[in-house]
């Protein structure tokens, strides 16, 4: 039987998934023989660093790890948390009430409105943005409310713009510094008046902060509980992934509020079982690691980045290198649809790009690339692009 047309309501108001055409041109032009370069996804290429693999397959062995976990992560892995937020950010947290292990902080960031919005509640979700910050919301029957992050306000949302009585109702506001797709990062400013808004109204601010690793020009972003008043309103979503080249082992954490914080811990503990303990004892080995440990993977992606942007506006794209993540988001010239010009560049030159439409309404007039292919293939990408001359060269 086909029980499709038994779906929730719930699941037939997502949003149409955009990528399945591109999925299909991939199809077709992987069937004609075209060399596909994907810069689409964001999910580091190169391999986790050697001691964290090698803490994993110690660790795997220890028939300890083999039971069931605890759903808010072993007091070690808690503590490491901890430890790390403090030398990074200046930030002091209780690892026994301030931080809870996550099955990847997506996994957090679509579970949080489930403990705290109800129907009629509004979540304040940006636009361009992850669009999990929507899904979460439409789970939990809240009504969505989305804050434009606009080139022309330096991907910021306008905090005044949002009205009185819509902050009246809002339960929690989702913010996302670094930003995924833009790559802006935020000023003190903003995170201040952020603070302010949320102590004057009540809400929940839960900042993903999954990027801040990623930088550039040895310019570190800040942590938004480093901000006076922050912990009081709000939480921090974090993980191991795009830090480390973890992607795949869904390990990420969320610090802050602890009442925000027990409220997520007892959806957690009705919902799932914890995170395999070998894994975090694997993700302490990577909280452990220097800052000089990383700094080759910074320096990679300022390579990549370095390359691929003179290129892409010498094909006539709109691009302001980033200042973290490894996301170039690309302004389209006047006539060109996001989806069009992902197509045709899929479809001519054998490059996969993600279409702005895809982080919401805002996004239309933009395509966005990722840094997750060597710098030869980056270059490849480039020549191809600037050979089509699609967007007009300059």
């Amino acid at each position: 039987m086909d029980f499709r047309n038994r779906w929730s309501q719930r699941i037939q108001s997502l949003p149409p998934y955009l990528f399945a055409r591109i999925d299909e041109k991939k199809r077709e032009a992987q069937a004609r023989g075209m060399d596909i370069i994907n810069v689409g996804i964001g999910d580091p290429d190169t391999p986790t660093l050697a001691p964290v693999v090698d803490a994993a397959r110690e660790a795997v062995g220890r028939p300890e790890h083999h039971q069931y976990p605890s759903y808010e992560g072993m007091l070690s892995f808690r503590t490491a948390i901890a430890r790390w937020y403090e030398r990074r950010f200046g930030v002091r947290l209780d690892p026994a009430n301030e931080v809870l292990g996550l099955i990847g902080s997506k996994e957090g960031i679509g579970h949080l409105p489930l403990a705290f919005v109800d129907p009629g509640d509004v979540v304040l979700v940006p636009e361009p943005g992850y669009p999990v910050y929507h899904a979460g919301t439409l789970f939990a029957g809240g009504t969505t409310h989305y804050m434009p992050i606009l080139e022309s306000n330096g991907y910021l949302p306008d905090l005044e713009r949002v009205p009185e009585s819509v902050y009246r109702k809002t339960k929690i506001m989702f913010v996302n510094y670094p930003n995924n797709p833009t790559g802006a990062t935020a000023p003190d400013a903003f995170f201040g008046a952020v603070v302010e808004k949320a102590a004057k109204f009540g809400f929940i601010v839960a900042h993903d902060a999954a990027y801040s690793e990623v930088y550039y020009d040895k310019n570190p972003p800040k942590s938004f509980l480093s901000f006076p008043g922050a912990k009081d309103v709000g939480i921090e979503f974090h993980s191991v992934s795009k830090t480390y080249n973890m992607t795949g082992w869904r390990v990420g954490f969320a610090v802050g509020n602890p009442s925000v914080l027990a409220g997520l811990g007892k959806i957690k503990s009705n919902l799932d079982s914890g995170i395999f303990q070998a894994l975090q004892e694997a993700s302490i080995r990577a909280l452990e690691l220097p800052d000089s440990a990383l700094a080759g993977l910074r320096d990679l992606y300022q390579k990549r980045r370095d390359i691929f942007v003179p290129g892409l506006v010498r094909s006539g794209l709109r691009v302001t290198p980033p200042k973290a993540s490894f996301y170039i988001w690309a302004g389209l010239p006047k006539g060109f649809s996001s989806e069009e010009a992902s197509l045709a560049l899929l479809d001519k030159a054998g490059i996969v790009a993600t279409p702005g439409t895809g982080f919401g309404a805002s996004g239309e007039g933009y395509i966005r690339f990722a840094l997750t292919v060597g710098e030869d293939r980056l270059a490849e990408a480039v020549a191809r692009i600037e050979k089509l001359g699609l967007f007009g060269k300059r």
